[in-house]
């Protein structure tokens, strides 16, 4: 379907916080895939509808690679890639470095890691009520308990930690230079640590990736770097965002609240409606024939997540905010090959540290309005900035 009016920047704005952009709503009414002009004047297409949606992300003739990618943003799409950092690869080297790394997120291995998470999340609790409230949620909370928990799984010393927080979260900025240094520093500080497990190795990630025959010291740092983004930022953000719409849907939350065998499907609902990656990018490899467009090879597609985890003709009422509902196959975590690796990771932080802060706080609310809660929207991931609340 051509759109009538395309767009050469991808809206990230949210008039409501927990909703899509109004204009990717008013393109999905039109359809579920629409001609796009990209801020550089290069034609591609915007995907809104689940079904297309997930189609493109399951089909292996749509690549990844940024040699030909169009940017959806002002920035442009091509910055270096990292050796390892297999989220911009496609076949066969995806699949060669991924399964390096999927032993260390399986059902088992997350289950088994669970107490720690616990114990990280009581630790945080206490700290907070030691400290009192008001608190920003976002820092005392949300931030600390990933940046923690992958720091552990990756065997990243404590000390450390506040210098990949600062970098990961320059990762997801939206300017391409600043993005560019905070890679440069975190590799730096990567090939220095992996050296350090190779020769003194412990029970951590680091120490395999370490023992890994065949890698380059730069495709170790890189695996590594992928680890540490996916597994700390992405899942800060859900924490901070989850929590202000639980506050901010009292109806919801009291629904749920005490109901801890309820936590999965209340996880899988807030992914769904809040979808924070805003949309990924893929290049046809060749002329693909998809719900009457032709895609021709070499167009961009950009598939909006948040508009297709709204699509009416996959979920019911699908913009209610509805704890109780099941959410089975949302695109939260994407689709098909780039599916991601840390979701059973995520999931379960999410799923241990939300009902054990309603718990701890039953009193949890805002100190601002809804609308005064500064938001995240031209980062890559969208997220809070701040969450101030009080007990």
């Amino acid at each position: 379907m051509e759109s009538t009016s395309p767009a050469g920047v991808m809206p990230t704005d949210r008039q409501n916080p927990f909703d899509p952009p109004e204009e990717l709503r008013r393109r999905h009414r039109l359809g579920p895939i629409h001609r796009m002009t990209y801020a550089d004047g290069g034609r591609g297409w915007l995907v809104t509808g689940f079904a297309a949606a997930r189609a493109i992300l399951a089909d292996p003739r749509f690549s990844v690679r940024q040699d030909h990618m169009r940017s959806p943003s002002a920035q442009p799409a091509t910055s270096p890639v990292p050796p390892g950092f297999f989220l911009r690869m496609d076949p066969p080297e995806h699949d060669h470095y991924r399964r390096l790394l999927t032993g260390d997120f399986t059902v088992r291995r997350i289950k088994l890691l669970e107490p720690e998470i616990e114990a990280i999340v009581n630790d945080q609790l206490n700290a907070m009520e030691l400290a009192g409230g008001p608190a920003d949620l976002f820092k005392t909370f949300a931030l600390p308990i990933p940046s923690q928990v992958i720091g552990e799984l990756l065997g990243v010393p404590y000390s450390d930690r506040q210098v990949f927080q600062r970098n990961a979260a320059t990762l997801v900025d939206l300017t391409p230079e600043r993005r560019q240094q905070a890679v440069s520093e975190l590799m730096a500080y990567l090939r220095d640590l992996l050296r350090h497990k190779r020769s003194w190795p412990e029970e951590d990630v680091l120490s395999g990736l370490a023992a890994q025959e065949g890698l380059t010291a730069d495709e170790r740092a890189g695996l590594a770097l992928l680890l540490l983004i996916a597994g700390h930022e992405t899942t800060a953000n859900m924490l901070a965002l989850g929590t202000f719409a639980l506050l901010a849907n009292p109806a919801q939350l009291a629904e749920v609240r005490g109901k801890e065998e309820d936590a999965p499907a209340v996880v899988e609902e807030l992914l769904r409606h809040l979808t924070i990656i805003h949309h990924v990018v893929r290049v046809a490899r060749e002329d693909i024939e998809l719900h009457g467009c032709l895609i021709k090879a070499g167009e961009s597609v950009t598939v909006a997540l948040s508009a297709a985890n709204r699509d009416a003709d996959h979920f019911a009422d699908p913009d209610a905010l509805d704890l109780t509902r099941s959410t089975a196959g949302h695109l939260a975590f994407g689709h098909g090959l780039h599916r991601c690796l840390g979701q059973r990771l995520a999931r379960a932080e999410m799923r241990i540290a939300l009902p054990a802060l309603l718990r701890r706080f039953p009193a949890l609310r805002l100190t601002v309005a809804p609308e005064e809660v500064p938001l995240r929207s031209a980062m890559t991931v969208y997220g809070v900035y701040e969450l101030p609340v009080t007990w």
